[in-house]
C-alpha cells in the first residue's frame, strides 16, 4: 500500500467495507480458538460434560490474559493512527516499540502468576471437585503460551490500525486453521483430552505470533518495529495505557463477572448451570466479537481523520459503524430467540443440558440487539482518544449494574433463582446502553466542535481570547 494517506482521502463507505470485513472475519475466526476447543471437549466420550465445565472455569483467566493484550494494543493502536493522521510517523513508531516491550513484561508476569496460583484461582472461580482436574490440566499448558497470546492480539491491533485489515485477518486465520487441525489430533488421536486442546491452542497462537512479528519487522508495514523504539518511556506508554484502560476494564470485568456468575450458579443450579454458562458465554462471543471487528475496521478511519481534523469524515464513519452494528446485532438476536437449540446443540449432545441451556439462552441474550449501540459508541470514544468516557461506560455496564444484579436477582425472583441469575445480564445491558447513548450524544458533539477550532504549530487547539 503505497498511499499513506488513503485513510484520509478514499470514500468512507468503501474504506469501512474494505477494513471492517476482514476485521469481522478475523473476529469470527478468533472465536474458533476457544469455541472449537469447547465443541471438541464437550464431545469427549463419557466425560464431555464435566470436561466442558472445567474448561469453562478457566475462561475468567483467559479473559484476563486477553484483557492485558487489549490494554496495550487497544490503547496504543488508536494513538498511533492519530499521529499518522498528523503526519508524525516517527512518534507512531515509538508508540509501537514501547507497546511491544511492555507486552513482553506483562506476559512474563502473567505466566508466573498462572503457573504458581492456578489451583487457588480456579477453585475460587467456580470449579468443584468434579471439574478442578480438567481445569488444571487445561490451564497448566495454556499458561506457557501467554506470551504468544499477548503479542498476537496486541501487536495485530497495530497492523489493523495502519489499514492492513487483510493482513490482520490472515494473522487470525493462520492460527485458527492450525487450531482446528490440531485439536482433534491431540484430543482424540493422542488421547490427551483437555490437555490436547490447550496444547493445540498454544501452538496455534505461536504460529500467529510469528506471522505478526514478521510483518511488523518487515518491509511492507508503514510503522516498523525498531530496537531503538523499544526502550520504555513513561511519556509514551502511560497515555497508551490510559486510553486502553477502558477496553481493559471492559474485558477484564468479563472475567470478574464470569466468576460471579459461576459461583452464584454453582450455588443455585450446580455443575449443570455452570456448564450452561460456558455455552452462553460462547454464544455471546458470536455477538460481541464481530461487533468489535466492525469497530476495529472503523477505528483507523475515525482516528486518522480525527488526527487530521476532518470532522465530516469522522462523523460519517461513526454513523456507518452504528448502522452496520445495529443490523448485525438485531439479526443475530432474532436467530438466537427463534433457534436457541441450534446454538446450544453445537456444544453438547446431552439432552438435559441442552434443554436447560435453551431456556437460559433466551433470557441471557434478551437485550443483545442493543449491543450495536454500546459497541459503536464505546469504540468511537476510544478511536478519538476519549479515555475517560470509555472507562466510564465500561465500568457502568459491568461493575455498577451487572455485578450487584447477579446477587440481587435471586432475591427479587426467588421462584427460580438460577434463571434469575441469568436475567441479570439483559437488565444490566438495557440500563447500560441507555446511559452510554446519552453520554455519547453529548460528548461526541463536543469532540466534533473541537475540530472546528484552529490549531497552533504545536498541534494544540487555540482557545479564543475572551478579553
Amino acid at each position: 500500500m503505497n498511499d499513506k494517506e488513503f485513510l484520509g482521502n478514499q470514500p468512507v463507505g468503501k474504506l469501512l467495507f474494505k477494513l471492517a470485513v476482514p476485521s469481522v472475519v478475523a473476529q469470527l475466526i478468533n472465536m474458533l480458538y476457544n469455541i472449537v476447543d469447547r465443541i471438541y471437549i464437550g464431545h469427549i466420550s463419557g466425560v464431555g460434560d464435566m470436561a466442558l465445565t472445567g474448561v469453562g472455569v478457566c475462561m475468567p483467566v483467559i479473559m484476563v490474559v486477553s484483557a492485558f493484550a487489549a490494554l496495550v494494543g487497544s490503547g496504543g493502536a488508536p494513538r498511533a493512527s492519530i499521529f499518522m493522521g498528523k503526519k508524525e510517523d516517527a512518534r507512531a513508531e515509538t508508540i509501537l516499540g514501547n507497546c511491544f516491550t511492555f507486552q513482553i513484561i506483562i506476559s512474563a508476569a502473567l505466566t508466573a502468576v498462572m503457573l504458581i496460583w492456578n489451583h487457588d484461582f480456579l477453585m475460587a472461580f467456580g470449579a468443584s471437585q468434579n471439574t478442578i482436574g480438567y481445569a488444571e490440566d487445561y490451564m497448566n499448558i495454556y499458561a506457557i503460551g501467554t506470551i504468544f497470546v499477548q503479542l498476537t492480539l496486541g501487536m495485530n491491533a497495530f497492523i489493523t490500525a495502519q489499514g492492513f485489515a487483510k493482513t490482520g485477518m490472515y494473522s487470525v486465520i493462520i492460527g485458527a486453521v492450525f487450531n482446528i487441525i490440531l485439536d482433534p489430533i491431540f484430543i482424540f488421536t493422542f488421547n490427551m483430552g483437555v490437555r490436547g486442546a490447550a496444547l493445540a491452542t498454544v501452538i496455534s497462537q505461536a504460529v500467529s505470533c510469528a506471522w505478526v512479528l514478521s510483518f511488523l519487522f518487515g518491509k511492507k508495514t508503514l510503522l516498523k518495529l525498531r530496537c531503538t523504539n523499544m526502550r520504555l518511556q513513561a511519556s509514551v506508554i502511560f497515555p497508551c495505557l490510559a486510553l486502553g484502560l477502558a477496553v481493559f476494564v471492559m474485558q477484564s470485568s468479563e472475567s470478574v463477572i464470569s466468576v460471579c456468575f459461576n459461583t452464584s450458579l454453582l450455588k443455585y443450579g450446580g455443575d449443570m448451570a455452570v456448564g450452561a454458562m460456558t455455552i452462553l458465554t460462547s454464544v455471546m462471543q458470536f455477538a460481541m466479537l464481530p461487533l468489535q471487528g466492525l469497530g476495529q475496521g472503523a477505528q483507523p478511519i475515525i482516528s486518522y481523520n480525527y488526527g487530521a481534523r476532518n470532522k465530516d469524515r469522522v462523523k460519517e464513519a461513526f454513523w456507518l459503524l452504528f448502522k452496520a452494528s445495529m443490523v448485525y446485532a438485531t439479526a443475530l438476536w432474532l436467530c438466537v430467540m427463534l433457534f436457541p437449540q441450534v446454538f446450544a446443540a453445537m456444544f453438547t449432545p446431552n439432552t438435559a443440558l441442552l434443554a436447560f441451556t435453551k431456556k437460559a439462552l433466551r433470557i441471557y441474550m434478551a437485550c443483545m440487539l442493543l449491543f450495536g449501540i454500546q459497541v459503536s459508541c464505546q469504540m468511537t470514544f476510544t478511536s478519538i482518544g476519549y479515555a475517560r468516557e470509555s472507562i466510564i461506560v465500561a465500568v457502568m455496564r459491568k461493575f455498577v449494574l451487572l455485578l450487584p444484579l447477579i446477587f440481587l436477582m435471586p432475591n427479587i425472583f426467588p421462584a427460580d433463582k438460577t434463571m434469575a441469575v441469568y436475567a441479570a445480564e439483559p437488565i444490566a445491558d438495557f440500563l447500560a446502553v441507555s446511559f452510554t447513548a446519552v453520554l455519547f450524544s453529548i460528548q461526541f458533539r463536543k469532540a466534533l466542535k473541537q475540530l472546528e477550532k484552529p490549531e497552533n504549530e504545536a498541534g494544540e487547539t487555540i482557545k479564543p481570547n475572551k478579553s
